[in-house]
């Protein structure tokens, strides 16, 4: 059950309303994407040891945020291991706006601690997709703005679930494509 806890805490943390398909769209333009992930552990949180949430939901900042918008975001869950690249197959990647709350849950996932659940007026703003068999991923109909892109990923040589955050900025009607991967 602890390999599974950590999709089901970032669904917590980072939920949302859309899972899409991938379906060959074109790219426009480079993506703007900055990797968090290094800092990553290669080990779940616990269930039992939820942190307790420092930064209360910000109703203000959040309610300047757009639920939903024109862009569109794809690409592919990987992990690189000792024995070669592994899938993210069927995992859930999870897209929310970059907030001082959201920033706070990712901090703590990349440290290995899962914090308490997320306010659900969040899950309004936080888009979620599952990956294919071949571990693509398509989300449309986001807004512009700043976002973590989140997903983990079973290294299997460990057994351990790995957890990859990457930033990236969207702009009215764009599409980015964005590598997954750590």
């Amino acid at each position: 059950m602890r390999p599974a806890f950590l999709p089901i805490l970032m669904g917590m943390i980072l939920t949302g309303c859309q899972i899409l398909p991938p379906d060959g769209a074109t790219r426009r333009g480079p993506a703007e994407v900055i990797d968090i992930g290094e800092r990553a552990p290669d080990t779940a949180p616990s269930p039992e040891g939820r942190v307790p949430r420092q930064v209360a939901f910000p109703a203000d900042e959040y309610a300047a945020l757009e639920k939903t918008g024109s862009a569109a975001l794809s690409g592919r869950l990987t992990l690189d291991t000792v024995s070669g690249t592994v899938v993210g197959r069927g995992e859930t990647v999870s897209v929310a706006p970059i907030t001082t709350y959201s920033a706070e849950a990712a901090e703590q996932a990349l440290a290995g601690r899962a914090v308490e659940p997320a306010d659900p007026r969040a899950r309004a703003y936080t888009h979620t997709a599952r990956t294919d068999g071949d571990g693509y991923f398509m989300l449309r109909g986001l807004p512009s703005g700043s976002f973590y892109v989140s997903g983990s990923v079973v290294d299997p040589t460990s057994g351990k679930r790995r957890v990859i955050v990457h930033q990236v900025s969207l702009s009215d009607g764009q599409h980015r494509e964005v590598r997954l991967n750590r």
